[in-house]
């Protein structure tokens, strides 16, 4: 079996999945939304001590499997530096205690390879990737063949949502809250500008459609901003916001023949841009994968998936040479 530990950003989560069948024997994650809520956002210095005393205790939990387990696998990039450090001091550890090899695992690999928890890989497959951080479209050929055809120029998808919710003042994680409040929401009350509308090229950007959706609700106050207003901004702007997503996907779909496509990450689990995608999907006769919504967002499962393919190839890392990365300009 396989020990992994998931530690990039305010999860904290560990998992044990047996080699030769793939199958989860343990997952567990605990969340810290409910500490960083009162400050709208991650604060990283926060997420690190809450990683001290949550690892542990999971860990603890796995005490029966330890005689079993042949590797640990850890997230190592990218992520927050000081919440990464957490896990990787861990998996050291572990790696002493028991005299087993780490597996040094690129977390956004990890969102990939959410598609195939218990499955087994499927190769070649286009794949979005929306969340907090990440907003790219990936040609996944292998393991160690994936090139980004497509990234955000500022802000990400996920990103965009925590701002707005924010902005209203609903509450963080932004995602989820928008999406709840879209479902009352009148998508065609606010035309927000859909970024680069009118750009050939195939990228993204969110900056603009935020800025926008600021400035309305600023008009909004002034004079009175009800339920129904807030209800309104949140779903015209989720339409916005997949619309663009949209638009750019045509103009790749367009350009080259896609047989199997993916949405992964943590805003891969918005159900609006789901469908959208489905039908997308549907009319360029294009196989769509989702991972299962509890493995959207961050996750140990999907590490540990990574993981035994590494550990099949015998990619290992020295514990000298195990360090952390906040961010990775390719795959």
């Amino acid at each position: 079996m396989i020990l992994a530990i998931e530690s990039s950003c305010d999860d904290s989560s560990i998992s044990i999945t047996k080699i030769d069948t793939l199958e989860l024997i343990f997952h567990k994650k605990i969340s810290q939304e409910l500490e960083h809520s009162f400050y709208g956002g991650v604060v990283p210095e926060l997420a690190a001590r809450l990683h001290i005393e949550a690892l542990p205790k999971i860990l603890e939990e796995c005490e029966e499997y330890l005689p079993q387990i042949k590797a640990v696998a850890v997230t190592n990039a990218p992520g927050l530096s000081v919440t990464l450090t957490e896990g990787v001091a861990m998996a050291k550890a572990v790696s002493i205690a028991l005299n087993i090899p780490i597996i040094a695992v690129n977390h956004l690999k990890g969102h990939i390879y959410s598609l195939f928890i218990e499955k087994e890989e499927k190769f070649p497959i286009t794949v979005l990737l929306v969340s907090g951080g990440h907003t790219q479209v990936i040609e996944a050929n292998s393991l160690d063949d994936m090139q980004i055809l497509a990234k955000t120029m500022d802000d990400s998808f996920g990103e965009s949502f925590d701002k707005v919710s924010k902005m209203l003042n609903l509450g963080y994680p932004g995602g989820p809250i928008i999406e709840k409040y879209s479902q009352n929401g009148d998508c065609n009350r606010f035309t927000f500008p859909i970024p680069l509308s009118q750009s050939p090229k195939i990228e993204f950007s969110y900056s603009g459609l935020k800025n926008a959706v600021r400035l309305k609700i600023d008009e909004l106050e002034g004079t009175s901003l009800e339920s129904q207003d807030i209800s309104d901004v949140c779903a015209s702007f989720q339409k916005t916001a997949v619309d663009h997503i949209l638009q750019k996907l045509k103009k790749l779909f367009k350009q080259k023949t896609i047989k199997d496509f993916a949405i992964v990450g943590g805003a891969s689990a918005n159900l609006y841009l789901r469908r959208e995608l489905e039908k997308l999907c549907s009319s360029y006769g294009t196989n769509l994968h989702l991972s299962d919504l509890k493995y959207c967002s961050d996750n140990a499962a999907m590490i540990g998936r990574v993981a035994i393919e590494q550990y099949k190839n015998k990619d290992f890392i020295n514990i000298e040479d195990l360090d952390i990365k906040t961010r990775l300009k390719d795959y």
